[in-house]
């Protein structure tokens, strides 16, 4: 039972654990950096504020479409898909940057497809902070915590910076309020990129140890002759590594294991939440900067990119210490609880917005609060997706529920951020009318499998 405990607390080493949170979060930065002047950026090169919208979302389509190839090219570690990452991102941001030298338009939609190759490693961000062989079940929660931590810290540094940097300017043709921000991130992305040469390491390549020790062959015995194993144990193979094992496709455990329905139940309900929790946060990024600078008779801001990204930021810096408290508080807290909790401040922020906007009262301080609470609640419903998942099916199956959660976070990234940036010509409350319906779908959902939905904390 101690080795079972033991088992249930474990951490990866330090380093590479710091590393991986890191880039998760530096990633998700890279993802909002564009989002306080990209619809200027896209109309100053002959878009619109649909294609501003389409070029914030895009990159998780071209993600999703690579990670599948990625994964039978990993070997089931995490250093291959970290370079992936680096160079991706590096090389995307120069290319979102070199498209007002040339102005060329599209040139800043395949700056952001390119990026949106690195962003595969959200995923195996994830996969690494439930990975059985090194976290843990009660650890997977609390790792989970800190990368949506990262998530609410990216999404406010971002539009903070990218707002900041828009108002700055640096007249020039290259470098100048719309590139700077990328050009930024590509000397950070290179710089980041050679610490994760020196200092990660991957997961333990440890060969599997037989299950019994051999016995010596007696004097006299023919050499050829196997010797006998004590009782009824059978040696294991000992030719795969552990990390081999994890990179086949579940041949072994899984075809023995066969989901259940309320098993099933809860998947879809997870993915249903992942899905939402992205479209719903992506929807509102994308539309705050469109909404507030818009000629709908809603808008009473007028506001510019760079107070368009204060406002955002602002919205996301009030949530990060509800994420740090939710951090520590996760390991005494059931995932369906965070769950519930996180889901409901996020609907509470909707209805406030669509009644507001109904009643024609919208003002800096109502706005603000709706975007507050939404951040708030959707960031944290997002926290225990997959790790609630992960409690509940083999940890041989930890690759697919992380690739399930993943796609299901693509699909609300992409979905919400085109239909953020088209949020005010399909009209406010349509806007957030359809949000308000997601979360009532999940609701159902989550009430009718609550008991199901119960596993350990931490």
């Amino acid at each position: 039972m101690q080795h079972e405990d033991h088992d249930d607390f474990k951490l990866p080493k330090i380093t590479s654990l710091v590393i991986v949170e890191a880039a998760s979060a530096l990633l998700q930065i890279s993802f909002f950096i564009i989002v306080s002047s990209s619809n200027q950026y896209s109309q100053h090169l002959g878009g619109t504020a649909t294609f501003s919208g389409l070029v914030i979302g895009i990159p998780t389509v071209f993600s999703g479409l690579v990670l599948i190839p990625l994964t039978r090219l990993d070997k089931g570690g995490y250093t291959r898909p970290l370079h992936f990452a680096c160079a991706s991102a590096l090389l995307g941001n120069i290319l979102y940057g070199l498209a007002y030298y040339t102005n060329f338009l599209y040139l800043i939609l395949i700056g952001r497809i390119v990026s949106g190759f690195a962003f595969t490693f959200w995923m195996y961000a994830k996969r690494y902070c439930s990975d059985p062989r090194i976290v843990g079940v009660r650890r997977r929660t609390l790792l989970a915590g800190w990368l949506v931590l990262g998530q609410g810290g990216g999404m406010t540094i971002g539009p903070f910076f990218g707002g900041l940097l828009y108002k700055i300017g640096f007249s020039n043709r290259i470098f100048n309020g719309y590139t700077s921000p990328t050009w930024i991130l590509a000397g950070i992305w290179a710089i980041f990129w050679a610490i994760c040469a020196v200092f990660f390491e991957d997961v333990p390549q440890v060969v599997a140890q037989p299950a019994i020790e051999l016995q010596p062959i007696p004097n006299g015995q023919p050499d050829h002759k196997p010797a006998e194993p004590k009782g009824d144990l059978i040696p294991e193979p000992t030719d795969l590594t552990i990390q081999e094992i994890s990179s086949q496709p579940s041949h072994s455990a899984a075809q023995h294991v066969h989901m259940s329905a309320h098993q099933w139940g809860v998947t879809i309900t997870m993915c249903w939440f992942a899905m939402t929790c992205f479209f719903i946060l992506g929807a509102w990024e994308a539309n705050i900067p469109v909404f507030t600078g818009s000629n709908s008779h809603l808008n009473t801001f007028h506001f510019s990119p760079d107070a368009a990204g204060n406002l955002i930021a602002l919205g996301g810096i009030c949530t990060v210490p509800f994420l740090v408290v939710n951090v520590f508080v996760a390991r005494r807290v059931q995932d369906r609880q965070t769950l519930a909790s996180g889901s409901s401040l996020g609907l509470l922020g909707l209805l406030i917005a669509i009644a507001i906007m109904r009643a024609d009262r919208v003002n800096y301080g109502s706005y603000f609060i709706c975007w507050f609470l939404i951040a708030l609640g959707f960031n944290l419903a997002s926290t225990c997706t997959l790790s609630l998942l992960s409690k509940q099916l083999p940890g041989e199956w930890n690759a697919r529920i992380s690739m399930a959660i993943q796609y299901s976070n693509y699909t609300g990234r992409v979905t919400g951020a085109v239909w953020g940036g088209a949020g005010v010509k399909v009209g406010m409350l349509n806007f957030v009318g359809m949000q308000i319906a997601l979360v009532g779908i999940g609701a159902v959902m989550f009430m009718t499998l609550w008991r199901q939905l119960k596993a350990k904390t931490g």
